[in-house]
């Protein structure tokens, strides 16, 4: 598989939602496979709130591929002998693209807090910017799931002429009290943890003390993405054998896979890129402005298929069932496809049970 890693740089000005402005920034994406002469064999693919845009293949040295490399690649699901596959680093991310930490133009400092809130939309409008400089005007499908499955629905919405399909996984509509409060405690334990110092920490105090605030946060996103039935599957009441049953910290096997992981996160993810991503999915709202949803999903005029899982406890089912029905409602059952996945990974079906619908998305790629 051909993989090809470039940072696209912009001059001019990127209008947001809220007003405000952000100049020269740069997007860094990943490409896999060939574009075909009238490149009509693009498919793009949205990333979650971690992820990255290096989405499949494996770099020199790499211990792990890219995230969905079970799914993307020569002969997969997305088959890149026959797909032109492009990720894009989100805006606001830990891995490349302008983010908080990056500088704010035209001084070397960091943004820090200066750094904009975005919305799905404004990250969305950066990527069709990239497209546009690629030449591509138009996608075969765009992909995503949780937070890139919100930019799907975007792209389905604001962009409906951009792809034929566009599948929105694992996601919502709009996002709910229940996912807000989850990431409320990201904010409260980052902001008053004080190595983060209101935002004025270094990077190496985060390597010399970690960020025990934002280990707590990746905490709380760990129990929703994996949900009650994995955490079941994966630890029952299994107890850590180093730990006595009766000293106070001993730990269940679940407390200690939740420690090595959170405290690993700061290691790679800059703790105000995370709570500026959380912002921006806390404030997702497909019928922004004066539209109802009625009105948002009017403007749809590509194939949009939603894909849920059973288990889901971040992004329920009833909540992509809800966008199914509106859809219905208006008269555009021939533009929305739902399927439900009798899931036992929680939100994070969409990344790791591929075999319960890779063959489902490959069929309508394929316009079987």
């Amino acid at each position: 598989m051909k993989i090809e890693t470039n940072i696209m740089k912009f001059k001019e000005s990127l209008k947001l939602e809220s007003g405000r402005i952000l100049d020269n920034y740069e997007i860094i994406y990943e490409t896999y496979g060939e574009l075909n002469e009238n490149k009509s064999n693009v498919i793009v693919i949205c990333h979650a709130l971690s992820g990255s845009h290096h989405a499949a293949g494996r770099y020199a040295n790499e211990a792990k591929p890219g995230w969905w490399d079970n799914f993307i690649g020569d002969g997969k699901t997305i088959d890149t002998l026959k797909y032109f596959v492009i990720c894009s680093n989100n805006l606001g991310s830990s891995f490349g693209s302008t983010a908080p930490m990056s500088a704010n133009y035209p001084s070397k400092q960091p943004y820090r807090m200066k750094f904009p809130v975005l919305t799905i939309s404004d990250i969305v409008n950066a990527q069709m910017l990239l497209y546009k400089r690629l030449g591509i005007e138009h996608a075969h499908a765009v992909i995503g799931g949780s937070m890139g499955g919100m930019q799907a629905i975007c792209y389905s919405i604001d962009h409906s002429n951009f792809a034929k399909h566009v599948f929105a996984l694992a996601t919502t509509a709009y996002t709910r009290p229940w996912a807000i409060a989850i990431n409320k405690i990201a904010f409260e334990a980052i902001r008053h943890d004080p190595v983060f110092n209101n935002g004025n920490y270094e990077k190496v105090d985060l390597i010399a003390c970690s960020l025990p605030g934002l280990a707590i946060a990746r905490m709380a996103g760990l129990i929703a993405y994996l949900g009650p039935n994995s955490l079941q599957e994966k630890f029952a009441r299994k107890y850590t054998d180093t730990d006595g049953l009766y000293e106070l910290f001993g730990r269940f096997e679940v407390e200690r896979y939740l420690e090595y992981n959170a405290y690993n996160f700061p290691k790679i993810f800059d703790p105000l890129s995370y709570l500026y991503i959380c912002k921006t999915m806390n404030i997702f709202n497909a019928a922004r402005g004066k539209d109802t949803m009625e009105d948002a999903f009017e403007k749809i005029k590509c194939k949009l298929h939603l894909i849920s899982f059973s288990d889901d406890v971040l992004f329920f089912p009833a909540e992509m069932q809800e966008i199914y029905d509106l859809m219905i409602n208006i008269g555009k059952k021939d533009l929305v496809t739902y399927k439900k996945v009798d899931s036992t990974h929680g939100h994070d079906s969409f990344l790791v049970e591929l075999d319960k619908f890779k063959d489902y998305i490959k069929e309508i790629l394929e316009e079987r």
